[in-house]
């Protein structure tokens, strides 16, 4: 018999509730609860292992984040019908959940850590991803594995000018700022989202809502746990640690490695040269070894850990002390920048941007409705016109490995520099293409995804596509001790490692569209993320400058090489005309014309859109439609074509699909026995359309009304006054 389950239940503030329980499902896990908001149900789940692995020396921390497609009474319609690999949707709130975690653990903590959290019942109108790391956190919490701290994570989004904590999804669609906030009861740790170019002001007002919303969930989990009787942590196995050889390593090394750190190399150069120094420790080292203390793999690799302490506090110091950078720059100082578009001569848009050491390619592609992305989750299935996928390929560090496809890292990445761009990107009624996006990364040391952002700006404008602004992104570092800190701009990849905070900031001149956070340090104040943020702003103009020089505006046209499209709103009661029976009439046009036509009927109008790449092509196509889709009017002027030749007169096609007779009495003001030898099939005969026939409906054209009626000639002498015109 299941024991009874320990719940805890909490208030939005607004009348929502959201319920934690755990003790009823997964009850051989380390830590298991179900998080319900709705009908919205997730099972979060945590195991850890007793004890490290032989020789392991760093944290192994899995989060997985899965939707059940069941939960929403679907099935996936892969060719399995079964839950396969995390699709990017999944990977990207597994990576939410993962940065807030990780930094719970201690750092002496090597044990294997899986975190499972999977969506069991959906709600259409309930946003998961808000609730996924607060259902990690209250699993974790109601275990005993070794946290820090409980923390939660929040949506805070604006609406309608108000601020709005984990608001529903069609409320979602009026959201102007939408950001994922993960944080302790005292400090944020991640901040994660997009905005339309909100300002600085507002971003501190949103993460101070969120935090005030999370402090409550924190609360919550924390009863949840007293109800529990969780009391305390595991023990657990600390890695072996040897004071002497640290001091050792500290003495021989600290003026080495000041030297080096102040040598402003290149990445490589001072790669190697620290790379040389660890081994001449190393050596040294064993060299006094003795029968007594022998020299050991154990010591080889404490004095690898020991030299990179060594080299994170030295660094540190430098930066923090003489306010000096591994690469010689003032503190706000952008490295040089580089940028040309249109570098190669086949895509449709391309753009290369150097920043320092980092380099993107990014090229641009336009395609047709036919090329949309279909992003589907268990609550929803819909299609996107604008796809980025950014590619880390390992030469760009200059190292070798396996490539698989992409990583986590490369998708959360790729996702980031989407989510900015997007916010300048035109509506489909003005620029009916899809839009893929491609950065590949050539080189990089420090924040490539910023390059993305800068280069796929630069790519899209150089595309065409009618981007209203440039958009820029800059990666800012924060370097804390006691009451000292630095803000680094445009870190550096070894800046990153060593920081306290690493935070990217996408925008536009005037505000934000982009944000990605992660803090590492406790206690960070307000006062100097504002500091921060508008050093970010200083920062991100100075790079915006530089780009308005490569390429001031969008240009005014695709380049002649990539596809045209044309955009077309009909009536819905034409949709099928214009498609014909079995789809006859669309592919006889398609066929003549060599362009790509796509119908769909949308908000209770037909929409067609109409792709090719020889401009003529397009135009034919759109005049075909048009005139399918025309409504004749009595009086007006019509280029036809002669069908067929009676005695009676012609039958012409003056519009496609629709015909109508020029009596023989309508062709000419002269009086004609027969036509033959006046006009034949396929001839080209200018008409008016004159009235409809009141009983059959049929069109009554004129080729005489757009003739002008000849004078009378003046009578003959012998008063035979007959027309002889």
């Amino acid at each position: 018999m299941l024991q009874q389950p320990i719940r805890k239940t909490f208030d939005l503030g607004d009348g929502r509730e959201i319920t934690i329980e755990t003790g009823r499902l997964a009850r051989q896990a380390d830590g298991s609860v179900t998080v319900r908001m709705g009908k919205c149900i997730l099972l979060a789940t945590v195991v850890a292992n007793k004890e490290p692995r032989e020789g392991q020396d760093f944290f192994p921390l899995t989060v997985d984040y899965q939707e059940k497609f069941a939960s929403a009474g679907r099935i996936p319609g892969s060719f399995f019908k079964r839950e396969g690999k995390l699709s990017d949707y999944e990977v990207l709130i597994s990576r939410l959940i993962d940065r807030a975690l990780r930094p719970l653990f201690p750092e002496d903590y090597f044990c294997e850590v899986q975190v499972l959290v999977t969506l069991i019942s959906s709600d259409p109108e309930v946003l998961p991803d808000a609730l996924a790391c607060l259902a990690a956190s209250a699993a974790l919490a109601v275990s005993d594995v070794p946290i820090k701290e409980v923390i939660s994570e929040v949506r805070v989004a604006r609406i309608d000018g108000a601020f709005k904590i984990n608001p529903t999804r069609s409320e979602m669609e009026n959201a102007d700022m939408d950001f994922i906030v993960a944080a302790t009861e005292k400090n944020l740790l991640m901040v994660e989202g997009e905005s339309e170019e909100c300002s600085e002001a507002d971003l501190i007002e949103a993460l101070g809502i969120a935090h005030e919303a999370i402090k409550v969930q924190i609360k919550a989990q924390e009863e949840l746990r007293a109800l529990k009787g969780v009391s305390g942590k595991r023990e657990y196995t600390k890695p072996v640690n040897n004071e002497a050889i640290r001091e050792k390593v500290y003495a021989y090394g600290t003026d080495k490695v000041k030297e080096i750190a102040k040598g402003r190399l290149s990445k490589q150069d001072r790669t190697e040269r620290f790379k040389l120094l660890e081994e001449e420790i190393a050596a040294k080292l064993e060299a006094e070894a003795t029968e007594e203390n022998p020299f050991t793999d154990v010591e080889r690799k404490l004095i690898h850990k020991y030299f990179h302490d060594l080299q994170y506090d030295v660094v540190r110091d430098m930066i923090l002390d003489d306010r000096i950078r591994l690469d010689g720059r003032a503190l706000d100082e952008i490295r040089p920048l580089d940028m040309e578009v249109d570098v190669l001569p086949s895509p449709h848009g391309s753009a290369l941007f150097t920043r320092g050491e980092t380099q993107s390619l990014t090229t641009v592609t336009l395609g047709t409705g036919l090329d949309e992305l279909l992003i589907e989750t268990a609550a929803s299935s819909k299609y996107s016109k604008f796809i980025l996928h950014y590619n880390f390929p390992p030469f760009s560090t200059g190292e070798v490995k396996m490539m698989r496809g992409p990583g986590r890292r490369e998708i959360g990445h790729g996702n980031l520099a989407m989510r900015s761009l997007k916010q300048m990107m035109p509506s489909e009624a003005e620029f009916g293409y899809t839009v893929r996006v491609v950065s590949d990364i050539l080189e990089s040391n420090g924040s490539s995804s910023m390059a993305t952002v800068c280069a796929g700006s630069l790519a899209l404008m150089d595309a065409g596509v009618p981007l209203p602004k440039h958009v820029a992104g800059i990666a800012m570092g924060l370097i804390t001790k006691g009451d000292k800190y630095a803000i680094l701009s445009d870190i550096l990849g070894d800046e990153d490692h060593l920081g306290d905070m690493d935070f990217k900031v996408t925008g536009t001149r005037d505000g934000i569209c982009g944000v990605q956070m992660d803090i590492k340090v406790d206690g960070l104040s307000m006062d100097v993320m504002r500091e921060a943020l508008e050093q970010a702003r200083r920062g991100r103009l100075h790079i915006l400058e530089h780009m308005y020089k490569a390429i001031p505006e969008a240009r005014p046209d695709v380049k002649p090489h990539a596809p045209r499209v044309v955009k077309m709103f009909i009536d819905k009661e034409f949709i099928g005309a214009v498609i014909g029976p079995g789809g006859k009439v669309i592919q006889e046009i398609q066929r003549e014309t060599g362009t790509t036509i796509n119908v769909e009927e949308v908000n209770n109008m037909g929409e067609i859109s109409i792709f090719g790449v020889d401009k003529d092509a397009v135009i034919k196509a759109e005049d075909w439609i048009k005139g399918i889709v025309a409504v004749p009017v009595v009086g007006d002027v019509y280029n036809a074509t002669v069908v067929s030749v009676v005695p009676f007169g012609v039958f012409v096609e003056f519009l496609p699909g629709k015909q109508g007779l020029v009596h023989i009495s309508e062709i000419s003001w002269k009086r004609l026995e027969s036509l033959d030898g006046i006009v034949k099939e396929g001839d080209a005969m200018k008409v008016k359309l004159i009235g409809t026939d009141p009983k059959s409906g049929k069109f009554k054209l004129s080729r005489k009304a757009l003739i002008p009626r000849p004078e009378r000639k003046p009578p003959h002498n012998n008063g035979n006054n007959k027309d002889h015109n």
